[in-house]
């Protein structure tokens, strides 16, 4: 049997498979998150270790195994971090996750060196805060004290396969996501690495997705309560191990949506999509020999979360699935739009300082209306990665939906309104990025190939869109799109936060 983690931003999502792939059970420990003014987005790496921990003996117990049928294990990571580790392997601070937004001025120093649209050549990805590079440059420049102890970088995924086999390696799909590989070499860019300034001994080996990177060590496996003779498959970034778990692994396979605590819109290529406007990107897959094209929003169903939290009795508990079922049918907003932009925007903005807003709201706008707000700005956005996708000549004519928003029909219903094509929810959402992982694990393991996994999730409902609704929709859109133009230069006048550039 296989074990794949997929590390998330509030939890890690594990799942037992079998050696094909097929999905036995599921188990998700929670973990906290670190978000305050100025940007910061932090996590703890020592919680994910935990997680893995717990999740991985819940899990044998759930299903009721023995230790010794579990082979492999795989993972799956957010990306875009940093974990900063001293000449130990320990940690030298908490890890600065995804949504972290503080390295505008190293954004900037990189953009003036290298040319935003020369770097989106080679990285296939704009310069920007969220990116690992900026991230590892803010460190440096602002906290010298914790820099004198860094000797290696790693992202979430690396570190837990590294404290599963005392191995530092990345691969293709996460390497891709740090704003420091080149993919067209296929390697770490000896030029951007220089224009930030950093020693390429910083970065870890880059391997296949599928590689076996070693076996568990001793303090692991006893650790987790699995044979020391357990493999370990390096795995990849959850964008494109989601795309595996949703069934596309080839073109022809179409395009997909996850609706998780980000938001992205993806499918995959034979080569990166270059969007002129470089509004989207395009990561490398982990299926050899392929890309992922990628429109990837801060906060989806983040957004979502926050609104149900916000309009709930008890924070802690909220209520989400009554509000959203409330904000359903012909509800009509009566002109009130709410920007997405609570943690800056990367996918299609590349706003950093870009904040959420309700916009239009009046006396008589209601908890369902501001629902509902929530759901279509969320729809717009996604909509405007759509159209920079079609502009750079892709074919998308149907959405599949995975993550944990993708169990909601009403949020489904107004994406397909919205979006003017069929979205369909698959049997496999909130454990798609595990799915993906498990689906590489095998291929590693030689127990399987990548076709496989179009046989392990299907299609279980499919929301048609209403072309008078899409109309409507197309011409809302519009003035979403504007809503962002007037408060642009409002975002980026606001004082900068204390505490560092």
């Amino acid at each position: 049997m296989i074990i794949a983690h997929d590390l998330g931003t509030t939890g890690d999502k594990a799942s037992l498979h079998h050696d094909d792939g097929r999905l036995v059970t599921s188990v998700t420990v929670p973990y906290p998150a670190h978000f305050a003014a100025g940007g910061i987005a932090e996590q703890d790496p020592e919680d994910w270790w935990g997680a893995v921990v717990s999740a991985t003996r819940e899990l044998l117990s759930k299903a009721d195994v023995a230790p010794e049928t579990v082979g492999g294990l795989v993972v799956s990571g957010q990306m875009m971090g940093t974990v900063l580790l001293d000449a130990h392997g320990s940690p030298v601070r908490p890890a600065i996750i995804w949504a972290d937004t503080r390295s505008g001025a190293q954004t900037r120093m990189l953009e003036q060196t290298l040319g935003a649209e020369a770097a989106y050549r080679v990285l296939g990805h704009r310069l920007n805060p969220t990116y690992s590079l900026e991230k590892i440059m803010w460190v440096r420049d602002n906290e010298p004290d914790v820099w004198a102890r860094v000797r290696r970088f790693c992202v979430a995924k690396d570190y837990i396969v590294y404290r599963l086999t005392g191995r530092l390696a990345t691969e293709r799909s996460d390497a891709s996501g740090t704003n420091a590989y080149d993919q067209v070499a296929g390697a770490w860019s000896a030029d951007v690495l220089a224009a930030a300034g950093l020693d390429p001994a910083l970065f870890p080996e880059i391997l296949d997705s599928t590689t076996i990177t070693g076996t568990l060590t001793s303090d692991a496996a006893a650790t987790l309560g699995l044979p020391g003779s357990a493999r370990v498959v390096m795995g990849g970034g959850d964008g494109p191990l989601a795309a595996v778990g949703s069934g596309v692994v080839a073109p022809e396979d179409g395009a997909y949506v996850c609706l998780g605590t980000s938001s992205w819109i993806s499918f995959a290529s034979l080569a990166p999509l270059h969007d002129p406007q470089m509004r989207t990107m395009t990561f490398d897959n982990v299926v050899p020999g392929s890309f992922v094209p990628t429109a990837t929003m801060q906060a989806g169903g983040a957004s979502v979360q926050w609104i149900a939290e916000a309009l709930s009795p008890d924070p802690a508990r909220p209520e989400t699935g009554r509000l959203t079922a409330d904000a359903g049918g012909d509800l009509n907003t009566e002109d009130l739009y709410f920007l997405p932009y609570l943690l800056g925007e990367r996918s299609p903005l590349w706003d950093p300082a870009a904040r959420g807003a309700f916009v239009g709201i009046g006396r008589h706008h209601t908890r369902a209306h501001l629902t509902r707000a929530v759901l279509e700005g969320v729809a717009f956005n996604l909509f405007t990665c759509i159209q920079a996708f079609r502009e750079s000549g892709a074919v998308i004519d149907r959405i599949d939906a995975v993550g944990g928003g993708a169990q909601s029909d009403v949020w489904l219903g107004i994406l397909a309104d919205v979006w003017g094509v069929p979205v369909r929810r698959r049997t496999i959402v909130e454990e798609a990025n595990s799915l993906g992982a498990a689906v590489t694990g095998a291929v590693g393991l030689g127990l399987a190939d990548f076709s496989a996994a179009r046989a392990l999730s299907e299609v279980t409902a499919e929301f048609a869109p209403d072309a008078g609704r899409h109309d409507v929709y197309a011409q809302r859109h519009a003035r979403f799109t504007s809503a962002y133009d007037a408060l642009a230069p409002w975002f980026a006048a606001a004082p900068a936060p204390a505490g560092g550039a």
